[in-house]
């Protein structure tokens, strides 16, 4: 996996991407999880999943980042599909470590929200 093609990912989803940043740790994690895991579907021509509301929100969510990804980094369209699943699980981690793991925020665990 190319370090710069991680950072440029990590760069834009932390300019671009709101639904990082949900009020709780398990709504992070599960957007986290659902839009990159969509995310990975697009970019590797699978179908995404669309069956139930969260995954139409997770779809919708992803579409407009993949789209914005193979537009603002040519070698988006250039890598091979495990490529792409190590650069989104490298993604999931890097942001899961960032906006979950060392936030400050201490209501994303407090036991009355």
């Amino acid at each position: 996996m190319s370090q710069s093609k991680l950072d440029d990912l990590f760069d834009y989803t932390e300019e671009r991407c709101l639904w990082q940043f949900f009020s709780r740790t398990w709504d992070r994690e599960e957007n986290i999880e659902g839009v990159l895991g969509q995310v990975a579907r697009l970019l590797t021509g699978q179908e995404p999943l669309r069956g139930t509301p969260q995954e139409r929100l997770f779809y919708a969510d992803a579409l407009a980042m993949a789209n914005d990804v193979r537009e603002r980094f040519p070698w988006a369209s250039q890598v091979n599909h495990e490529e792409i699943h190590f650069l989104i699980d490298g993604l999931k981690s890097r942001l899961v470590d960032t906006v979950i793991t060392r936030s400050t925020n201490r209501e994303l665990n407090h036991h009355l929200y």
